[in-house]
């Protein structure tokens, strides 16, 4: 191929490229034009902040965006006495089921997950890593120290959305 022959191809080559990185920028900026604005009821792209409180302290957490979440979301605020199960977490039953629709079939909660254990329909706050339990649907973190939890048998807390 001549040196004119490799520009022309490179420069065909390169408009072609492009084209099709337009058309797919256009139809992803369209998409993105379409999507709802997040709305109270709904939880955004980087999760819902809700607050947890005991008598003595503010736990802050985020929800993450799924069935189960947003299921749990429209309870708030909800008043529970959280019960030590396992040296592992505190539970509480919860008024109503959650929707677990699109959830995996379990999961390998973590220090500081907020799960919900569909068999029993009850809420579990981790305070320790424990292993794959088939049921259980994370529903978000809390974040921070979670001293509060663990210091007593049971606690008494307020979970509510934060503004």
């Amino acid at each position: 191929m001549t040196r004119n022959g490799k520009i022309a191809f490179t420069a065909f080559t390169a408009t072609v490229l492009a084209g099709t990185c337009s058309e797919r920028a256009a139809s992803s900026n369209t998409a993105r034009s379409e999507l709802p604005v997040p709305v109270l009821g709904t939880i955004a792209e980087d999760g819902m902040k809700i607050r947890i409180a005991t008598q003595d302290r503010t736990l802050s957490a985020t929800l993450e965006d799924s069935a189960a979440a947003r299921s749990f979301a429209e309870l708030l605020p909800l008043d529970l006495t959280l019960r030590d199960y396992n040296r592992t977490e505190k539970v509480a039953d919860l008024p109503r089921r959650l929707s677990a629709e699109g959830a995996p079939a379990g999961v390998e909660p973590a220090t500081g997950d907020i799960a919900y254990f569909a068999p029993w329909g009850n809420l579990a706050l981790f305070y320790r890593d424990f292993g794959y339990s088939k049921g259980l649907i994370r529903l978000g973190r809390i974040d921070g120290d979670l001293s509060a939890l663990i210091s007593r048998e049971s606690v008494s807390v307020r979970i509510e959305r934060t503004e």
